[in-house]
């Protein structure tokens, strides 16, 4: 018997394949076009559709026995479709322009601290709600025909199953969500003017839908007794893969975008976490939430850097057959040891995420010399991502948070200079997880619990989630890099009225 977990994405999904013990077998990764114009940013859940069932035949073929298939993704997208459940219209990806008016007409109905307090979203026009009003306004023959609306993850499940379902953490998405009573908002789509009843049946993350449908069977080549699985939104299934289950422990999610996940054993203060545009979703533990406290710029930062900075130093870490990244780590290493680069960075090189929300911030690097190199600049950008994380740990503080250490998951984990200086900026233990997609893993767990291969997540956890290498936090350099940080922290503050 095998499980897998489908984890789609804003560019493409993968299907990745586990065994009985949870070990891992196999991937398939099928990528799908994203259009960005100055008027809107859209995706083909056609095209979505279609590279799930190739990304799952491919699997298919390998390994014909897979007994449960989770599905996660991102959030926000939505997609309105006909009877059929054909798509009426491109979907409107989160960073689309469309929607700013209509979420001020939901802030003027109802009020945002009110709307906050019913979703434990500060609203803005990213979530879905806002787009869905642009559609009924701007093309209400699409809405008139509308059957059904779908975010991406319970569209696939409805192909896949012909269940229409959502589990409560990617609802929580659409900001139409109750997150108290797990339900959509009645208040909400009221001052909407949307029919509630065209969204799918909210359930608690890890549900089954069911099995596959017969035409689904043969686009996939899997068996008609196959389960498919509501999962939950990708940083939900990504906090379940790290093995976090209660406010103990948080995740950081190192991957292109960086990401904080704290857990909440109870409902947050929601006034605390509107001043922080940190949103709180359902958690997979009844009665437990968690909240998303991002930088946009993680990874995504040091590769900037590589590409832009260091191409000379990549060639040559190349020669080495090393990755240019530990090139650069050494070379600083080698000139400076563990010093500070002096330099302070501004992560914001695609806007700024919480505690700001500011898509208008630019990136900025200050403090340059004609003796400073490119091991130096790529050091500052490690500096500047965790100085940014910082930052949210300290908005978050009044909030309720009390973990006391971090798992860390993503292509960041696996460095050991990144770590050390999270552990040490931070203060706080940085444990590292084998895995990099701890998102896969935790749709698999929560699959494998729900077809009975685990008895719980603690039991798939102890199959699926293994530890590499703690990183102790060292009071000498916690204290340096905190005299930094109280110049770090003015930086925003002093660069944004100038770009």
């Amino acid at each position: 018997m095998k499980i897998a977990g489908l984890d789609i994405g804003t560019t493409g999904c993968k299907c990745t394949v586990f065994d009985d013990q949870g070990k891992y077998l196999a991937k398939a990764y099928r990528d799908y076009p994203v259009t960005r114009a100055v008027t809107g940013h859209e995706i083909d859940a056609s095209a979505i559709m279609g590279a799930v069932y190739a990304s799952i035949r491919e699997m298919a073929e390998k390994y014909p026995d897979i007994a449960g298939i989770g599905v996660t993704s991102f959030g926000e997208t939505f997609v309105c479709v006909d009877e059929a459940g054909n798509p009426l219209h491109p979907a409107m990806l989160y960073t689309d322009p469309r929607g700013q008016e209509e979420c001020r007409e939901l802030i003027e109905k109802l009020g945002g601290h009110n709307i906050a307090h019913i979703t434990g979203l500060r609203p803005h026009e990213m979530y879905s709600i806002s787009k869905i009003m642009w559609i009924k306004k701007h093309c209400p023959e699409i809405y008139a025909s509308t059957r059904r609306i779908f975010l991406m993850g319970d569209y696939v499940v409805y192909h896949l199953t012909g269940k229409a379902q959502i589990d409560y953490s990617l609802a929580t998405r659409t900001m139409a969500f109750d997150i108290k009573n797990l339900c959509w908002s009645r208040d909400i789509f009221e001052a909407a003017d949307i029919d509630s009843n065209l969204m799918s049946e909210p359930v608690p993350s890890g549900t089954i839908a069911g099995v596959i449908t017969q035409k689904s069977a043969q686009m996939t080549g899997l068996s008609t007794d196959t389960k498919i699985v509501s999962v939950s939104h990708d940083q939900v299934a990504a906090a379940v893969g790290a093995g976090a289950f209660d406010g103990t422990v948080a995740v950081d999610g190192a991957g292109t975008v960086e990401c904080l996940t704290p857990i909440y054993d109870e409902l947050p203060d929601i006034d605390v976490m509107y001043e922080g545009y940190f949103s709180v979703v359902p958690y997979v533990i009844p009665g437990k939430y968690v909240a998303y406290a991002f930088s946009y710029t993680g990874g995504a930062l040091m590769q900037w850097c590589v590409e832009t900075i260091a191409k000379e130093e990549k060639k040559l870490a190349g020669e080495q057959g090393i990755s240019v990244n530990e090139y650069l780590e050494k070379m600083y290493d080698g000139l400076h040891h563990e010093e500070p680069s002096g330099l302070l960075v501004l992560p914001h090189f695609a806007g700024a995420a919480t505690p700001y929300m500011d898509t208008g911030s630019k990136g900025a690097v200050l403090g340059l010399t004609t003796a400073t190199t490119a091991a130096d600049i790529y050091r500052g950008c490690m500096e500047g991502v965790v100085y940014e994380m910082y930052l949210n740990l300290q908005a978050l503080k009044h909030s309720g948070i009390h973990f006391q250490k971090l798992h860390a998951t993503g292509g960041g984990a696996h460095s050991a200079v990144w770590m050390q200086m999270k552990a040490d900026m931070l203060n706080l233990p940085m444990t590292a997880l084998k895995t990099a997609d701890a998102g896969t893993v935790g749709s698999a767990m929560l699959t494998g619990v729900a077809i009975g291969l685990f008895s719980d997540l603690a039991d798939a956890a102890a199959h699926m989630v293994e530890e590499t290498v703690t990183y102790v936090p060292r009071k000498e350099m916690h204290e340096r890099y905190q005299k930094i940080y109280e110049r770090y922290r003015q930086v925003y503050h002093a660069v944004r009225p100038l770009m």
